[in-house]
């Protein structure tokens, strides 16, 4: 039997519960196992007009549950950042960042616990180049 030393990160990561979320209609569905109650609150045009308040996660810590057949995809500027949005209602549950391209940036507002309590950091996202270091 295998034991995970307690200072170990990848023990506390698997110990991380996975918590829900997903869109307005519910088509799209998804898990999130976080590592904090900790998010970002981006000044950029996409994110201040969405109400967007991001919530950076690895690739092995999101699984899409459901709704990839109504999901679309919004792509400006560098076209680097995927933009994911329901075709349905309209809501954009997560994004595959450019901070963060082998990641997934989830919308705190869509995760069914909410955020309230968190600790929300803001970014200056209209100077993106001169602050993309500062995002963990």
């Amino acid at each position: 039997m295998t034991t995970m030393k307690q200072d170990d990160p990848d023990a506390s990561k698997a110990s991380a519960p996975w918590q829900e979320g997903g869109c307005h209609c519910g088509a799209v569905r998804f898990r999130v196992r976080l590592q904090g109650r900790r998010a970002i609150a981006c000044n950029c045009s996409i994110c201040a007009m969405k109400g967007f308040v991001n919530v950076i996660v690895a690739a092995e810590d999101f699984e899409l549950l459901s709704g990839e057949d109504v999901l679309r995809s919004y792509r400006f500027n560098t076209k680097q950042a995927e933009h994911r949005f329901c075709g349905v209602c309209g809501i954009h549950p997560f994004t595959r960042p450019r901070s963060h391209p082998d990641g997934f940036d989830i919308n705190g507002r869509c995760l069914d616990a909410g955020i309230e309590g968190w600790e929300i950091v803001p970014f200056d996202g209209q100077n993106w180049e001169a602050n993309v270091a500062s995002i963990q």
